[in-house]
């Protein structure tokens, strides 16, 4: 008998486990290049995608050919919104904008997203704070270690999260 009979044989039901473990994933996106914050003349609020940036966002549509995207979260800045706009157009979703993801916020208003249960497989577009103090609390927590990954313009961390908990996350660098 394989090891899967002797599973079975002690009761271990594949389904059953995986209704047990509540692991949501979510992806935290920093923004793609934007025009630089000295020569813009505007609100910064408005400062929009350079052209590098835009083939950025554009390339994230590959990038997230193999994941699973239900919704999508940016902060209201607009070079976090059109970071995710090709995703979406391809997936088909709308970007709910929220100040929990502005700049400034830091990784307190992600924590929001990550404490509830219902969310799954959600694209959140940010700023740098927000994605530098994330890396900081992955290294924190143990869960990487001191110099893994990134937090580089147009880069995502792809984290899971085990009942409320940060339990796993990977690097993808930007495209």
């Amino acid at each position: 008998m394989g090891d899967a009979g002797n599973n079975v044989a002690l009761g271990y039901n594949p389904a059953a486990h995986a209704t047990l473990v509540a692991m949501n994933v979510f992806y935290f996106v920093r923004h793609a290049k934007a025009g630089s914050r000295g020569h813009w003349q505007g609100d910064d609020r408005l400062r929009p995608l350079s052209k590098k940036g835009v083939k950025q966002a554009e390339a994230l549509i590959d990038v997230f050919k193999p994941y699973k995207v239900k919704a999508m979260y940016s902060s209201p800045y607009l070079r976090c919104v059109q970071t995710v706009e090709p995703l979406a157009r391809d997936r088909d979703l709308r970007i709910q904008e929220t100040p929990a993801l502005a700049e400034g916020r830091g990784l307190r208003g992600a924590v929001e997203f990550m404490g509830d249960s219902n969310l799954d497989d959600v694209v959140l577009s940010s700023h740098g704070d927000l994605v530098w103090e994330l890396v900081e609390d992955l290294v924190r927590r143990r869960i990487i270690k001191p110099g893994e990954g990134g937090y580089e313009k147009g880069s995502t961390w792809v984290v899971d999260v085990e009942d409320g908990k940060l339990v796993h996350a990977r690097f993808i660098p930007a495209p």
